[in-house]
């Protein structure tokens, strides 16, 4: 990263993913970046994305380490207890919805919530791990309810935190990130692996997009090559 500060530092939530960890490597890498903090469900305390209280707590000894530079959340989940997207409307199931809220909505939003102050004053970015499928207007195929709906439902709250923040700090800039389809074991049920992107060429073209983006009133919703996605 080259357009934020000299020796920036960086957070990486959902380190232990696939992308995650690609991040981590990148920025350990950066010699532009002087520290990397992270958290996953590996790290202590514990840190579960559906309880408020353990999020909170995780993040005390984080606090400690900021204001950051860039913080990059990169959890997320598309099956829900071994049930994969629906592909109809009869489908839905009232429980896996609520967990698919849970998890790609309602917990990154309170890590949001407790996040956005530990920004720096100066150039700052909050990016989030998105999909193309949260997209309402790029929705040509229909399906994928719940993770449809959740996805979208934080693009919102996003776009609403950098209005928000826009007012506290011009120089921030908040965007959901579509990192392609990368090879993990979350796509592993539903993509040929081997046709999938590796996630360090991913998270390599995510930073390069990141880097060209200037700060805007709300949020910035775009692809892995830094081409703008409609919300």
């Amino acid at each position: 990263m080259h357009n934020l500060s000299p020796h920036y530092k960086a957070l990486v939530i959902g380190a232990t993913g696939a992308i995650g960890g690609a991040f981590v490597t990148a920025l350990r890498n950066d010699k532009n970046c002087s520290h990397v903090e992270v958290l996953s469900r590996a790290t202590h305390p514990l840190f579960d994305l559906t309880d408020e209280a353990s999020i909170e707590k995780a993040l005390i000894p984080i606090k400690n380490n900021s204001p950051f530079e860039l913080i990059i959340d990169a959890t997320g989940a598309l099956t829900m207890d071994d049930q994969g997207p629906e592909k109809s409307l009869q489908s839905i199931h009232a429980a896996n919805l609520s967990k698919s809220l849970l998890i790609n909505c309602i917990g990154p939003t309170v890590l949001l919530k407790n996040l956005v102050p530990c920004l720096s004053r100066n150039k700052c970015i909050y990016a989030k791990l998105s999909a193309r499928v949260g997209s309402i207007s790029d929705n040509k195929l229909g399906g994928w309810y719940s993770y449809r709906a959740s996805k979208a439902a934080f693009n919102m709250v996003l776009q609403t935190a950098g209005i928000e923040h826009k007012r506290k700090n011009p120089n921030s800039i908040f965007v959901a990130l579509q990192p392609g389809t990368v090879a993990s074991i979350l796509t592993r049920p539903f993509v040929d692996q081997s046709s999938a992107m590796r996630p360090e060429d991913s998270v390599e073209q995510m930073l390069t997009a990141m880097d060209l983006l200037e700060p805007i009133s709300g949020a910035h919703f775009i692809d892995y090559k830094g081409n703008k996605i409609a919300w």
